[in-house]
This record gives C-alpha cells, sequence and structure tokens, in this order.
C-alpha cells in the first residue's frame, strides 16, 4: 500500500513539475514586460515641458524604453536638453530629419500622438518609475535565460557560472540605485541627530581594542573599506585576528572571517594562544604542561559561544564572500567582515587585466560596506619597492597592484615593525611595531606604537606589555630599564 501511495506521489510531483516547466517555456514566448502608455507619457511629458527632462534623467536610462520609437526620442530629448538649446515639436522633427531618424519614429504624426497621450505633465515622474520597473525586469529576464543558455553548454563549470550569474544580478543591483537628492534642512537634522546620539553616549563604531589606534579613527564604523597592508610576515594577520578577538570575544559583536590564506584551525590556535598567553610553539610541539592545558580549554570553553563565524574556503570571489556576508548579516545581524586578504580572492572575469581585476574588487568590497552597513577590513599586501626606500616605511603609492585601492578605502593601516631585541631572564622583551593611519577619509592620520610579542602572536600596547613584565618579575621597581628603549 505504502510502495503504491508512494508511486501516486512520485507522478503527482512530476506531473507539476512538468506543468511548471511548460509555464515558465510558454512565458518566455510572449512580450517582455513593458508599459506603452507610460513610454508615451514619459517621452510626451517631456516635450510639453523641458523642464520634467530634469527630473526623469535620474530615473530612466534609453535601455529602460522597449519600443525603438520612444527609445529614439527620448535619447534626442536629452540631447537637446543638455545642449540648452530649444524644445518643441518642429525643433524635434527638424533633429530627426537631420539624423535620417524621422520614419524610425512613425513621422510627425507619432509626435503628435505622444502629446495627445499625455495631457498633464505632473505624472511624469511616476510614468517613468513605471518605465524603469519594466526595464529592470526585463533584464532580468535576460540574465536568467543567459544563465539557462550557459548551463547547457558542454563542459561548464557550476562554480564558475554561479559566480558570473552572482557578477550579473549584483551590476543590476547596483544600477538600480537612484539619485537621492536632499535638501538642506533634511542634512542638518541628520546631522545633529548624530552629534545628539554621541553626546547621550551612543557610538556606531567597533573598538579595536587598542585605546591609541582608536582615539585616531574612533573606532571602525559602518559603511567604511578599512585596508590593513603590510609586507608578508611583518604581522598583519595578527594584528586583524588582535581585532578580531576584541570585537567578537570581548565585545559580543557578530563577526564573519573570511580566510584565504591560512585554515580556519590554524586561525583558532592563534585566537586560543593570544587569550591564554600560550607559546604557539609549545602548542605545535606538544610541550603543553598542565597548567597549560587547563588554561587552554578553559580558552576553549570561553570562546565557543563567542559570535565568530570562519570561511576558510580557498579561491573565493566578491560574490562568494557577498553572499556569505549576506546571509549572515540578516540572520546573525553581522557587524564586522574580515578578510585576509585580496591579493588571494578569485577575480570574476579573468581576462581582465590584474589592475583591473583589484579595482573592481576594492570597489565592490565599498559597495559591500555600504550595503550591509557595516566595516569590511581587508588585508592587502605591499609591493617590493618599500623595501628599496631609505627608511623602509610603507606609503599609501607601496599598495600593490593598483592604485584603486587607495582610492576606494576609507581608512589604509599599514604595520611597519621596528626590531628592539632584548630578553631579561627569559621573558622576551618583544620588538615595537608602528601602526601607521596612512589615510582616513573623515579624520585625521598619525602612528601609534605597539609590542608585538611573536611567541603569542599577538600586539599589545606598550603599557600592557610593562604590566605583563611586571608580573612576570613580581615586583615592577626591579624592571630592568637598561634593556628597554628610552622612549619605550
Amino acid at each position: 500500500m505504502s510502495s503504491i501511495s508512494s508511486e501516486k506521489r512520485f507522478r503527482h510531483s512530476k506531473s507539476k513539475a512538468d506543468h511548471n516547466t511548460v509555464s515558465v517555456d510558454s512565458l518566455l514566448q510572449h512580450a517582455p514586460p513593458h508599459d506603452r502608455e507610460a513610454e508615451q507619457g514619459v517621452v510626451g511629458s517631456m516635450l510639453l515641458d523641458p523642464l520634467v527632462i530634469d527630473d526623469v534623467v535620474p530615473l530612466l536610462s534609453v535601455d529602460d524604453f522597449y519600443f525603438d520609437a520612444n527609445r529614439r526620442v527620448y535619447k534626442h530629448l536629452v540631447e537637446m536638453r543638455n545642449a540648452d538649446s530649444g524644445i518643441d515639436i518642429t525643433l524635434l522633427l527638424d533633429r530627426l530629419r537631420q539624423s535620417a531618424e524621422i520614419d524610425a519614429v512613425g513621422g510627425p504624426a507619432y509626435l503628435m500622438e505622444l502629446l495627445t497621450a499625455c495631457p498633464l505633465t505632473i505624472h511624469a515622474v511616476y510614468y517613468a518609475k513605471i518605465v524603469r520597473e519594466k526595464g529592470t525586469l526585463r533584464r532580468l529576464i535576460h540574465t536568467g535565460s543567459s544563465i539557462v543558455h550557459e548551463a547547457f553548454v558542454p563542459g561548464v563549470q557550476s562554480k564558475d557560472l554561479l559566480s558570473q550569474a552572482a557578477q550579473q544580478i549584483f551590476e543590476l543591483c547596483e544600477s538600480q540605485t537612484l539619485n537621492q537628492v536632499a535638501d538642506m534642512r533634511t542634512v542638518m537634522l541628520e546631522a545633529a541627530s548624530y552629534v545628539d546620539h554621541r553626546v547621550k553616549g551612543d557610538h556606531d563604531g567597533l573598538s579595536t581594542g587598542f585605546p591609541d589606534l582608536d582615539h585616531i579613527l574612533d573606532g571602525f564604523h559602518p559603511n567604511e573599506l578599512i585596508i590593513l597592508a603590510a609586507r608578508p610576515g611583518v604581522g598583519k594577520t595578527a594584528l586583524a585576528m588582535n581585532i578580531v578577538e576584541k570585537v567578537a570575544v570581548d565585545q559580543k559583536k557578530v563577526v564573519l572571517v573570511v580566510s584565504l590564506e591560512m585554515a580556519r584551525r590554524e586561525l583558532a590556535l592563534r585566537l586560543i594562544c593570544s587569550r591564554t598567553q600560550i607559546n604557539g610553539d609549545k602548542v605545535r610541539k606538544n610541550m603543553l604542561s598542565h597548567v597549560d592545558l587547563e588554561r587552554f580549554h578553559a580558552a576553549v570553553n570561553e570562546m565557543s559561544h563567542t559570535p565568530l563565524f570562519f570561511d576558510d574556503t580557498p579561491s573565493r570571489t566578491i560574490s562568494e564572500i557577498a553572499s556569505v556576508a549576506r546571509r549572515l548579516k540578516r540572520q546573525h545581524n553581522l557587524q564586522l567582515l574580515v578578510i585576509d586578504y585580496l591579493g588571494l580572492i578569485t577575480a570574476d572575469n579573468f581576462a581582465d587585466p590584474r589592475q583591473e581585476q583589484v579595482a573592481k574588487m576594492a570597489r565592490r568590497l565599498k559597495g559591500l560596506a555600504r550595503e550591509l552597513r557595516i566595516p569590511v577590513l581587508c588585508l592587502a599586501q605591499l609591493n617590493r619597492q618599500v623595501e628599496a626606500t631609505r627608511d623602509t616605511v610603507p606609503r599609501l603609492s607601496h599598495l600593490r597592484e593598483s592604485g584603486a585601492i587607495e582610492q576606494d578605502a576609507d581608512v589604509v593601516l599599514f604595520v611597519h615593525r621596528e626590531s628592539v631585541p632584548g630578553k631579561t631572564e627569559g621573558f622576551r622583551l618583544g620588538e615595537v611595531s608602528r601602526i601607521i593611519v596612512a589615510k582616513q577619509r573623515a579624520g585625521a592620520t598619525g602612528d601609534i606604537e605597539l609590542v608585538w610579542q611573536p611567541e603569542y602572536t599577538r600586539f599589545v600596547s606598550k603599557a600592557t606589555h610593562r604590566q605583563e613584565y611586571a608580573a612576570y618579575e613580581g615586583d615592577f621597581n626591579s624592571f630592568a630599564l637598561d634593556t628597554v628603549p628610552d622612549d619605550f
């Protein structure tokens, strides 16, 4: 009995699927979405009142029109407005004759039809929004049809096709962004509201966990693209993970780390060693004492409930990263996205020059930060030119592969190591590193100094480092100042 009912269910689902397939195929045979009356209303309004053109142009492109005649008339009216020439039906007819398009638009009779089709011009913007909506639907149909066609190509890889589809949908979403012009009163009210919230103690930024850095940046803010760059081996991943620790573990904010270089287990071990101050070399060589193991497992229990997510899938594209980030934003209210690192992101189009690929990536990361209203911290490499300079101090021109990184970034940070050797009775003094705020779109630039503790893969402030050393010695007064630089 059960097998019969299963067979019935299968037949029913198959027939339903076949019905859906037939429906889709039949839909594609119909004329795509359009509204002839709305198109005529737009161009008719523009012809009757040229001032309407200024309201319509920010909403529409030529491709939003379905009918060729309306598309041609719209194009000429916009060009006439840009040339600051007079606009009426006689001048338009003369222009169409000169360009040999008079017959293509239907002659003088069709222009008269446009004038009679729009008795009032006050609804021009409303008509334009209808035309735009229909144009968007047609582009969606075209994109979907293109994806279906590509899926039937022999040998196509689903990963490549998904990336291509995401790129096309992203570009379509970007094209939907309308020009939003706000009057001075609206802008002033927004500015006053922002200051009032700050006075009340509300802060939309995320603390980096380093007071000196927060003093310059005021934390990481929504909509910002922050670039953290350094030469290999200087500690940019370590600094990024230290910030992640402060945001996710201490502040309980949701963070996504997209690691294209290191596996998630390695990053987790770094977090634990930084949190517990257990020497990472002891972990790798299985030399942990009982006390170390207790601290290790205590940290594991503490951080198991941290709102921190890892994606260590290799060869991620911007489209794939954006999809993961959007899902976490929707499900868990993502507050910070960290990407390690820009140079390892797979390009959506390998045919483009590398510099153009990186430029597109940086631009899309900035767009993603604004879309999700979160800060995006992206790591990047410096080119070898920094090593050729006399002082080896990194500059904005040293950003690798594209100047567009500097252009699109709101904040650019450099990690510059200045070795200060010294040991006292087994306790490593660490090395002073400069964190250079080379660019900040909304604030000042400057430098801060942190102490790099390689055994724990972490950076700490000088004050914290002194306190740890004093605790190690048991007596702060016995601190061996002769081993520390004068400005330490």
